[in-house]
């Protein structure tokens, strides 16, 4: 249990690195076909479906790697 929190804490830390000093990597995120995003007056609702889709797969994958 304490291997996996701290590989999850790095993972973490790393993607925390890269959406500081390399946003331009992320960028993709929340424009996706399929997001939906409602901009009325002061609220805003935001919902990246499709986004977290590829975040799923993506992550789904790389764990199945390391098995």
């Amino acid at each position: 249990m304490a291997k996996s929190l701290i590989i999850i804490g790095l993972i973490l830390v790393a993607v925390g690195l890269v959406w500081q000093f390399a946003p331009w990597l992320l960028s993709w995120f929340g424009k996706l076909p399929g997001d939906i995003n409602i901009d009325k007056g002061d609220s805003r609702l935001f919902i990246p479906i499709t986004s977290m889709a590829v975040v799923s797969l993506v992550l789904t994958l790389i764990i199945n790697l390391f098995r």
